[in-house]
C-alpha cells in the first residue's frame, strides 16, 4: 500500500468517526447551546476523561521530569523539537504563499540543523531569524476551509473538526513519528510529550484557580486564539465567528 493510499484510508476512517460523533451528539444540544459547540455533551465528557488522564499520568510525569532534568538538557530538548516543528512550519508557510515567512523558517531549520548541533542550540534566534509557527489547520483555514464545530480529542484536548482532520495529516508527516528506529522514536515521543506538558504546568494551575467553568473558559480561549492565528492576528470584522 502506498503512503498516499494509507493516508487516504486514515483520513476516511477519521471522517467516518467524526460523522458518528456528530450524529450521536447533535441531538443532545439544547436551545441554549453555543453555536460553535454543538457537540458540547460529548466534549464535556471527553474533557473530563482527559482531566483524569492528566491528573493520573501526564501531570505527575511532567512534574517529575521538570524536577529531575537539568535546565540545559530541557533547553536542548525544547530547541530540538522546535527545530523539528520549524520544518512543518516551513511547509505550511509555503502552502499559504507566504514567501517571507517561509524563507525565515527555512533559514531557521538550515542554521539550527547545521550550526546548532542538529537543533540542540537555537542559533537562528541568536541571529534574530524570526520563527513563524504555522500548522496544517491554519493552512486549511487560509484557503477557506471552514473550522467546523469545536471538538475535544482524546488526550490531545481542544481542537475543531477542521483541525482534527489536519492533525491526521500532520501525524502522518511528523518527522519524529517517521523515524525508523523504534526505541529512538518512542523515546523522543515520550520526551516531547513530557516537555510540552511541563511547559503548561503553571498555565494549568492558573486556569484551575481563575475559571468558574474550566471547560467553557478553555473552549472560548482556544477558539479565539485559533481564529486569530488563521488570520495572522487580524481577523476581518465582517467574518462570522469561527465555528458558526
Amino acid at each position: 500500500m502506498t503512503v498516499s493510499a494509507g493516508l487516504a484510508r486514515r483520513l476516511a476512517g477519521f471522517g467516518v468517526l467524526l460523522a458518528m460523533v456528530l450524529a450521536l451528539s447533535g441531538c443532545a444540544s439544547g436551545p441554549r447551546a453555543n453555536p460553535a459547540d454543538p457537540l458540547e455533551p460529548f466534549n464535556r465528557s471527553m474533557s473530563t476523561f482527559n482531566d483524569v488522564v492528566d491528573r493520573a499520568v501526564l501531570k505527575p510525569a511532567a512534574t517529575a521530569y521538570q524536577r529531575v532534568t537539568p535546565a540545559p538538557v530541557r533547553t536542548g530538548a525544547s530547541n530540538f523539537f522546535g527545530n523539528v516543528s520549524d520544518v512543518w512550519s516551513f511547509i505550511n508557510t509555503a502552502l499559504q504563499l507566504k514567501p517571507v515567512e517561509a524563507l525565515d523558517n527555512l533559514m531557521r531549520v538550515s542554521v539550527n540543523t547545521f550550526f546548532g548541533l542538529g537543533g540542540l542550540l537555537d542559533v537562528a534566534s541568536e541571529m534574530n531569524i524570526e520563527r513563524h509557527k504555522e500548522d496544517f489547520g491554519q493552512t486549511l483555514g487560509r484557503w477557506g476551509i471552514p473550522t467546523g464545530p469545536y471538538l475535544v480529542l482524546p488526550v490531545f484536548g481542544p481542537s475543531t473538526v477542521r483541525d482534527a482532520l489536519a492533525f491526521g495529516v500532520e501525524t502522518r508527516a511528523d518527522v519524529v513519528r517517521n523515524l525508523g528506529d523504534v526505541p529512538t522514536r518512542n523515546a523522543l515521543l515520550v520526551v516531547r510529550t513530557l516537555e510540552a506538558r511541563a511547559n503548561l504546568l503553571r498555565v494549568g494551575d492558573v486556569v484551575e484557580e481563575a475559571a468558574l467553568d474550566k471547560y467553557s473558559f478553555t473552549r472560548d480561549v482556544f477558539l479565539q486564539r485559533r481564529r486569530s492565528s488563521v488570520y495572522d492576528g487580524e481577523p476581518p470584522e465582517e467574518a462570522q465567528p469561527e465555528g458558526r
